[in-house]
């Protein structure tokens, strides 16, 4: 967990202004959260901060790659991560408090920590659907997901008809059917 020490700024000794900081997001964030959606990556985060007496104000910029599963052949697939947000913090005794857009922290605090923050922006920057370029994906895999032939289906509906102990009731067989049917047209 020393990685997350990383993503921190100590701002009390900043003057009110502008200031600029660089962050590398590597392997050990994710190892950190324990996280099995994203396996490995590598970011640079780049945080524009502008202090005032009552608040921070920053623009967080991630740009890189992390490693996911692929949901077509479930081999590593590279997803790039191109994240722009702002966040502000302000300052209350009831600290330790984020809603994704303001987080609060108390007044004695003299180092912002954004640790969580950076790992919740990469994790909410992956796409929906997480699969590589297309003719990418292992193609034994892919293979192995073909859909059923005109044999297996007629075998399917034989042993249907001939035994009772399948025993399909009016639901499955209006499945069996909406197959056969899908099947017929794709010819």
């Amino acid at each position: 967990m020393e990685q997350i020490g990383l993503y921190k700024i100590a701002y009390k000794g900043l003057k009110n202004g502008s200031y600029d900081f660089d962050f590398k997001v590597d392997n050990a964030l994710f190892e950190a959260f324990e996280t099995e959606e994203i396996k490995g990556g590598s970011c640079d985060v780049r945080v524009k901060l502008n202090r005032s007496e009552s608040m921070l104000e920053l623009s967080v910029g991630i740009a890189g790659e992390v490693i996911c599963e692929c949901d077509r052949c479930l081999e590593d697939c590279p997803i790039a991560i191109d994240y722009e947000g702002d966040l502000v913090v302000k300052f209350s005794d009831e600290s330790d408090y984020y809603d994704g857009e303001v987080m609060w922290i108390s007044p004695s605090e003299d180092i912002l920590d954004l640790t969580q923050y950076i790992y919740e922006s990469i994790v909410l920057s992956l796409p929906y659907s997480r699969v590589h370029e297309e003719g990418e994906c292992n193609p034994e895999m892919l293979a192995s997901f073909s859909a059923i032939t005109e044999e297996e289906l007629e075998a399917l509906e034989a042993k249907a008809e001939e035994s009772d102990v399948v025993g399909l009731d009016d639901y499955n067989k209006s499945v069996l059917e909406a197959l056969k049917e899908q099947m017929e047209h794709k010819e």
